[in-house]
């Protein structure tokens, strides 16, 4: 039998193409990394609210994962904590909510069709999130012992942990947002602390984001800010009087100085710069971003065109080591918008102004609406913003347009509910 005898300069070519293919390969996975990776680091990440139907024509969460615009997307609202059964409720408007298919013996939605969305959007490198509270929500803590409960409550649920009532099945998200605007603020600090050691170890990296009012310090989770560990803050600059359509009292500066005194506090202070996310927050690499509406009905005031925006986030972005980026209420109102989002995002990224998307600006019907029937009112919130810059007497501007829970609607074309207004009933103040 006589043997093949390749001749040397043969083998010496297949091997060649070979290491050539491998390191071709392995660049070309490094480079994937680099594009969809979300990073914390940066300062151009967007982050854009889902859940609330707000523009009318909310589609499902996988819709709006389809290019690069967004970074983060928070799921709105797990808006009780303690609801039927002592299970917490979530309500997505018009995509899943409660009174369709929920959990025996709870007010919980079963949200479960969404978890392939869910891991579409994760497989793109986005951040996927649950938003606790909401502008008429019903949350709070009484006691330490009780936040550290619900902190494994959510981990189980949402995150890492197991249970049968996973309202998003074997999704996994990837942390949590607290956007709390009623009921008390303690305790908030023991509930970030609870699920830092519970995902202490793991090999996924959860984050932790709070979305405070703009007047310092906030209200309801500025003691939180002060004492637990948050990977970024998305400051709400609208429907108060520091909102971004009024560049005179805009306070972004504010929200990086070591003291609430406005006497110590001015809007450009040099020595302060950076002080609150450098020296006060116990992440020295928390990142800020400002929070803006998507559109001129997203918001009951505060909205500035795209332009505008872009203005300050870019003035911002070259002052500032801690900003992360431009939060957004909300998805929806965006993509209505003229895909305000996507123009946001390559100007922060690039530098320069935005083109026209091809992507559509008018979404068609959603393909699997879970929509409630459940009747009743949440409990509206009349808080006085308690700020050290702001008079004590000045009443919560956000309690002006919130709106009332419906009591029933059908899905209509467009996605729109037949009885809605223009605005979500979790308006976001």
């Amino acid at each position: 039998m006589t043997w093949f005898r390749p001749y040397p300069w043969a083998i010496m070519t297949i091997w060649r193409a070979g290491l050539v293919f491998c390191v071709v390969y392995f660049l070309g996975l490094i480079d994937l990394q680099q594009v969809t990776a979300f990073s914390n680091d940066r300062s151009d990440n967007l982050a854009a609210y889902w859940g609330q139907d707000s523009g009318g024509h909310q589609q499902r969460l996988s819709f709006y994962c389809q290019d690069d615009a967004l970074d983060v997307i928070p799921t709105a609202f797990l808006y009780v904590f303690f609801g039927q059964g002592g299970k917490p409720v979530v309500d997505f408007s018009n995509i899943c909510s409660q009174g369709g298919n929920q959990f025996p013996n709870s007010d919980l939605a079963d949200c479960s069709f969404l978890a392939s969305d869910i891991k579409e959007c994760q497989s793109k490198g986005k951040l996927i999130t649950i938003s606790l509270g909401g502008a008429t929500a019903k949350v709070g803590f009484s006691s330490a012992a009780q936040a550290s409960d619900f902190a494994e409550t959510i981990w189980d649920m949402f995150l890492g942990g197991q249970s049968s009532t996973r309202p998003f099945g074997d999704a996994v998200l990837d942390g949590i947002d607290l956007d709390i605007e009623s009921g008390s603020p303690s305790f908030y600090s023991t509930f970030v602390d609870k699920i830092r050691a519970l995902s202490k170890g793991s090999r996924k990296r959860y984050y932790l984001t709070a979305a405070p009012q703009c007047p310092f310090p906030d209200a309801k989770v500025g003691d939180a800010l002060n004492n637990a560990d948050f990977d970024a803050v998305y400051v709400q600059f609208y429907n108060n009087y520091c909102e971004i359509s009024k560049p005179s009292e805009f306070n972004f500066a504010t929200w990086y100085c070591i003291t609430s005194s406005s006497s110590d506090c001015t809007n450009s202070p040099e020595a302060h710069r950076d002080h609150w996310a450098k020296t006060t927050s116990p992440n020295p690499n928390v990142k800020v971003y400002i929070g803006a509406p998507a559109g001129p009905k997203a918001a009951g005031s505060g909205y500035v065109d795209a332009s505008a925006l872009i203005s300050m986030a870019k003035g911002v972005q070259s002052q500032y080591s801690s900003f992360g980026g431009v939060m957004l209420w909300d998805a929806d109102t965006a993509f209505d918008n003229d895909r305000f989002d996507l123009q946001i995002k390559n100007a922060i990224s690039t530098g320069q102004g935005a083109p026209k998307s091809g992507a559509p600006t008018k979404p068609g019907t959603p393909t699997k609406p879970e929509a409630s029937t459940k009747a009743g009112a949440l409990a509206k919130s009349s808080d006085v913003i308690a700020s050290a810059i702001i008079p004590a007497d000045f009443r919560d501007p956000r309690e002006k347009a919130r709106v009332k829970r419906p009591q029933g609607f059908s899905i209509k074309q467009q996605g729109r509910r037949s009885d809605q207004p223009k605005f979500s009933r979790f308006f976001r103040f």
